[in-house]
């Protein structure tokens, strides 16, 4: 199993808090699909840092308040 990278998420959280939108609702909202929001959330997968800015603006929080760098 490959490393996991050192960016950490609070995606789940913020959707949850959001009201519970859907993985395929987030994606559509920031310009990726449902399968990015799953890996993203996963740790699977290190967004792109224009579409951490999106999922961040979206729910109306900083960037540090959904994602994190363990580095």
């Amino acid at each position: 199993m490959g490393k996991r990278p050192p960016i950490t998420n609070r995606v789940k959280l913020h959707r949850m808090l959001a009201g519970g939108i859907t993985q395929a609702e987030l994606g559509e909202a920031v310009g990726v699909t449902r399968h990015t929001i799953i890996a993203i959330e996963q740790g699977a997968y290190s967004p792109s840092l224009e579409t951490a800015f999106r999922i961040a603006r979206h729910f109306g929080v900083g960037i540090e308040d959904v994602f994190g760098w363990e580095g």
